[in-house]
């Protein structure tokens, strides 16, 4: 009986199966006449699953990107994807994977905010709301009361 419900819920419409958690999400403030930023957080995925696109408001375009040193230059190459292992977190830091916010519509200002939308293989969207912090920043700005 229990395989017989999990292949209903396979077959069932809008079935998703991973579940996908983002925290931690955070962009650096850009220089007012910027045309890009980056913004970086740390997804986990309870099932395999890969990111496959993103969107935002705040940018014309939304690129996955990893930096690489290439015989001692560093470089952002755009990734067609970011497989999330199960169980595993992937961190996009400054350095390494991020997200790649491409013709800014306006700069990102330090103690503002907006939105970036994730979609994934196995996964429902997931929109999450990305805090921006000092220029420079080497992680979120953290809140103190």
């Amino acid at each position: 009986m229990r395989a017989l419900v999990i292949l209903f819920a396979l077959l069932a419409p809008g079935f998703a199966a991973a579940q996908v958690t983002i925290d931690m999400p955070w962009a650096r403030a850009t220089a007012p006449k910027a045309m890009a930023g980056g913004a970086f957080m740390t997804i986990t995925s309870i099932g395999a699953d890969r990111v496959t696109r993103a969107e935002s408001p705040a940018a014309s375009m939304v690129e996955l990107h990893l930096t690489v040193d290439e015989a001692g230059v560093m470089k952002m190459k755009p990734v067609p994807a970011l497989v999330l292992e199960p169980g595993k977190s992937v961190t996009l830091k400054p350095g390494g994977y991020h997200v790649m916010l491409m013709g800014l519509k306006a700069p990102l200002k330090q103690g503002e905010h907006f939105p970036i939308t994730f979609y994934f293989a196995n996964s429902p969207p997931v929109t999450v709301d990305v805090q921006i912090a000092a220029p420079g920043a080497a992680g979120p700005a953290m809140h103190t009361h």
